[in-house]
């Protein structure tokens, strides 16, 4: 077992590591933002090789669900993501190279785990209380942070509702 989470773990290394690349070097803040949801994505994947479930799952319905969510709108609200003439469309043979690289990592996932499937016990899982001491956290020792970030946020898209409005005004 601790092949595979080793294989994993540079596996999702190496995904976090590729598109926190193609984040920074994509014209396209679209494209860009698309990238960063896929960094956070292959993060949440070490979060729960690390054996932090919760955090990993917070790590995507917070930052590659509802943050990401609000960086796109106030893109497609600015308008900048035109599509030029060098788009960040994937042609056909990086498509073919990436499905045959999927194939092959399904595949060495299925053999890993043939043997290992009906080993599963699901009577000595043990199950802790992870959520009670962070939302304890959050709501009473941060509340005040907690609630000072979404007033920041509300502020940005505030902010870019009316930049938005001057350019189309001005225009």
């Amino acid at each position: 077992m601790p092949l595979l989470y080793t294989f994993h773990f540079y596996l999702f290394g190496l995904i976090a590591i590729a598109s926190s690349l193609a984040f920074v070097t994509r014209r396209s803040p679209v494209a860009a933002a698309l990238w960063l949801v896929a960094t956070m994505f292959s993060l949440a994947a070490l979060y729960v090789l690390l054996d932090a479930q919760f955090i990993g799952v917070i790590q995507i319905l917070v930052y590659a669900g509802a943050i990401m969510v609000v960086f796109l709108f106030v893109v497609m609200l600015l308008n900048l993501g035109e599509i030029g003439e060098h788009s960040d469309i994937m042609r056909g043979g990086l498509r073919g190279a990436a499905a045959l690289v999927g194939v092959a990592m399904l595949a060495f996932l299925l053999t890993m785990l043939r043997d290992r499937i009906p080993q599963v016990r699901f009577d000595e899982v043990v199950t802790t209380n992870a959520v009670q001491p962070v939302a304890e956290a959050a709501f009473r020792q941060y509340l005040l942070a907690f609630e000072l970030t979404s007033v920041l946020l509300l502020a940005a898209i505030v902010g870019a509702v009316v930049l938005a409005k001057r350019r189309t005004v001005t225009a």
